[in-house]
């Protein structure tokens, strides 16, 4: 029966992209896929809270983020990923939908819970939960046939931890408070080195630790709520220390888990690891000396906070000069550790934003994450945007900014290998009154056709840029703003749970035919 469901779920897929395809196309691309060298991986994303559910399936414990959405008024629409996309049993379908679109690659990430449940390193591996990605894995790679055509397996792109982490470990110790976390991490990761790195060739550590360390211990927005003011009213935190003792456990928890990859895994396994930042460009506000040093305090307090320690040993000088000794000092034993620093950076990036200097002006708004930089974040300059604004505040359409943003981390790294492993837009429910209007989404064609146009040319100029990543490939649960924003090439009617191809899937599936239509 289960086969059976599948084989009518593809017919209904292939029977979707099909009906776009007798539609109109309107959208002439500036980028083709032989823009791009041909070992270039390009793929989609998604993340295992975001759209797995089966939230205590199959002996799963309570994530952080299983907890934090159970509590009424965190998350815009009230909704939890408790069922999400349902992927966790719908992999399969899904897994065609990314033969379909002929991506090389699929970036997921690894639920901490599902693998560990109970008592961290001191407990047991859940052989489900292990089962589970093993299919995952061994169905992205197995060649398939799409419309009597082979197709080459889909490479898996792993992330270790995107945001969540077992809430056993928040009760027990404060989780990244704490530097027992490192070892928990640690064996974390090699448990999952151990299970599915003899498939597996592109690890990431963590997924946008800046930003779950900025959100959850400065802003107190994400798990574990914590702050205080002038960023937010919590139960509990200090705004001004935690996110730093956080971000060291974190820094150190990826020094860790690569310090075990390089001595028990790699040279048997030939893989890489990595880590995945968040990454916002900022232009000065005004062409100042003090809005341009302005800028630069944003860039190190949000990208470089993480990265110059796992590259060069220690925190930015830009951080060093402003906060002294709330900034932690690395021990001998831990520079070592750090020592082993990383194969690539993954770069998640979505929008530019003006920054202003803080430093000697009086009328910056407090409680920004660029606060301690002594820098403010806008998107208007006397009121004009910044570039076409989207669904999600403060994200705007800048395309140039990628180019820019690679170039700084190209420069500032010696040219380390990078991945584009998040780049989206986001659609907003105000407006939609049917899934036809969600289907329609020329304004995320020429979002990625623009960035992509981008990222083509910093190639050109010489960036070791190795692969891209849409987000997302199915709308999925975007965290505080549940389900009232969607990034998917697919659209997912949650009521059903049914996938449909938008125009922007068909636009991806032909952008990655046109290699062979251009030789």
């Amino acid at each position: 029966m289960a086969g059976k469901a599948l084989r009518t779920r593809q017919v209904v897929a292939a029977a979707s992209l099909l009906w776009l395809l007798l539609l109109p196309w309107p959208w002439a691309s500036a980028v083709h896929r032989s823009d791009f060298p041909v070992s270039f991986l390009f793929g989609t994303a998604t993340s295992s809270y975001q759209i797995e559910g089966a939230y205590l399936e199959d002996n799963k414990s309570l994530s952080n983020w299983d907890v934090f959405t159970h509590v009424p008024g965190r998350i815009k629409d009230g909704s939890t990923g408790n069922i999400a996309d349902d992927h966790y049993h719908r992999y399969e379908e899904d897994i065609e939908l990314m033969h379909s679109l002929g991506t090389d690659a699929y970036r997921f990430s690894i639920s901490w819970a599902r693998i560990l449940p109970t008592e961290g390193r001191f407990g047991g591996v859940n052989q489900l939960g292990i089962e589970f990605y093993n299919k995952l894995i061994d169905s992205l790679l197995f060649k398939a046939y799409y419309f009597l055509l082979e197709h080459a397996g889909i490479e898996p792109f792993v992330t270790l931890s995107h945001y969540d982490i077992p809430q056993e470990l928040e009760d027990r110790y404060g989780a990244w408070l704490s530097a027992e976390v490192q070892r928990d991490f640690g064996y974390f990761a090699d448990v999952c080195f151990a299970a599915f790195g003899d498939r597996v060739r592109y690890w990431a550590t963590f997924n946008e630790p800046n930003v779950a360390v900025l959100a959850g211990y400065m802003l107190g927005t994400y798990p574990p709520a914590r702050c205080s003011p002038p960023f937010g009213s919590c139960a509990g935190g200090d705004s001004e220390a935690e996110p730093y003792a956080a971000t060291h456990n974190v820094i150190l928890s990826h020094a860790t888990a690569v310090e075990i990859y390089r001595r028990k895994y790699q040279s048997k396994q030939k893989g890489s690891i990595g880590i995945v930042m968040y990454t916002t460009w900022y232009e000065p506000l005004t062409d100042t000396p003090e809005d341009r040093l302005a800028t630069e305090r944003a860039l190190a307090f949000t990208v470089s906070w993480f990265l110059d320690p796992i590259v060069y040993g220690d925190y930015p000088p830009e951080m060093r000069r402003l906060l002294g000794s709330r900034l932690p000092t690395f021990s001998p034993e831990e520079r070592r550790k750090l020592g082993y620093k990383l194969d690539f950076i993954g770069i998640n990036h979505y929008t530019t934003l003006y920054a202003m200097d803080c430093m000697f002006s009086s009328g910056c708004p407090l409680g920004q994450w660029t606060q301690n930089a002594l820098a403010a974040g806008t998107g208007e300059r006397d009121g004009v945007p910044i570039g076409p604004p989207t669904g999600r505040s403060m994200f705007y359409v800048v395309p140039d900014g990628i180019e820019k943003m690679v170039t700084y981390i190209m420069k500032r790294y010696n040219n380390l290998p990078m991945f584009i492993t998040e780049n989206g837009y986001p659609q907003v429910e105000e407006g939609h009154t049917n899934a036809q209007e969600w289907l329609h989404d020329q304004a995320r064609i020429q979002y990625l056709d623009g960035y992509l146009t981008k990222v083509a040319k910093v190639i050109r100029d010489g960036a070791d840029v190795r692969g891209y990543f849409v987000w997302s490939l199915l709308d999925n649960f975007e965290w505080l703003y549940g389900y009232t924003l969607r990034y998917g090439l697919y659209y997912v009617d949650y009521q059903t749970l049914e996938r449909k191809p938008k125009s922007s899937a068909l636009w991806y599936k032909r952008f990655l035919q046109s290699l062979h239509e251009d030789q």
